[in-house]
């Protein structure tokens, strides 16, 4: 992955056509963190997962790794068909969910591998793909 497709350290706007891709809790309480500031780019209240406005949550405050999983597998399969969107993911899960960048990183290898080219990645998240 070149540092052209790596996403901001800190997002604090949004282009048309950008999406901000947040870790969620799922039931869709966005109280603190990216989510609570996914807020003013689109994110719903109740809305744990998916696409709402200028976001896209990946729900991160349930489970382990594994039970992560299938949602970034669900998000990659959308960012593959919807390429004409910029997708920056944040450290997702990576704040009170309570993982590190080694642990969610290798959830997004796909990105890499098939290269997703309208995904972004968080840099610290490179060195464990």
């Amino acid at each position: 992955m070149t540092t052209s497709r790596i996403s901001p350290k800190w997002i604090t706007s949004l282009q048309e056509k950008e999406i901000f891709v947040f870790g969620s809790n799922i039931s869709g309480f966005h109280g603190s963190g990216a989510a609570r500031l996914a807020m003013k780019w689109g994110a719903v209240l109740g809305q744990g997962v998916g696409l709402h406005g200028q976001t896209y949550a990946i729900p991160t405050m349930f489970g382990t790794t594994a039970e992560i999983k299938p949602y970034v597998d669900e998000f990659l399969i959308f960012a593959r068909i919807n390429r004409e969107l910029k997708f920056l993911v944040t450290e997702i899960g990576c704040g009170i969910a309570g993982f590190t960048p080694k642990d969610i990183a290798p959830l997004f290898k796909l990105a890499i591998e098939e290269n997703i080219d309208n995904v972004y990645l968080p840099e610290s998240f490179l060195k464990f793909i």
